[in-house]
């Protein structure tokens, strides 16, 4: 089964050795578990301060900047991981670096028929080289 692994921390809490160390950290743990067989996908977010959110209401579309609700902690990145269950996707979360400044939230991923299948090759957006 698939695990979406959203990554919540407050995104100023860490500097800027600190967020390089962490996608390092990161990197290396996806190394780890793509080994395995588990990893799937994997990727830091810029800030909010970047982000935009899209609304439609009945048939109107309204554009802001920003996340869509200020909170205390933030999505920073997330993995995508195939996992036998909860309690496997729970051992691979409980390792994800960012996981020590913040949260992981664990979700299964719904298979819907239909979706296009995932691209054979993959741009990894932590190094930037095909998969």
């Amino acid at each position: 089964m698939k695990y979406m692994m959203l990554i919540y921390l407050d995104e100023k809490s860490l500097s800027d050795s600190q967020r390089e160390h962490c996608y390092k950290e990161s990197a290396e743990y996806a190394q780890q578990i793509n080994a395995n067989g588990q990893y799937l996908l994997a990727a830091p977010l810029h800030p909010t301060s970047t982000a935009t959110s899209v609304r439609t209401r009945e048939g109107k579309r309204l554009v802001t900047d920003g996340p869509f609700a200020e909170t205390r902690e933030q999505l920073g990145g997330f993995f995508l991981v195939e996992a036998k269950d909860l309690d496997e996707a729970i051992r691979i979360a409980s390792q994800i670096p960012a996981g020590q400044w913040g949260t992981v939230e664990i979700r299964p991923v719904m298979e819907v028929a239909g979706l296009p299948q995932s691209p054979a090759s993959i741009v990894d957006p932590v190094t930037s080289h095909s998969t």
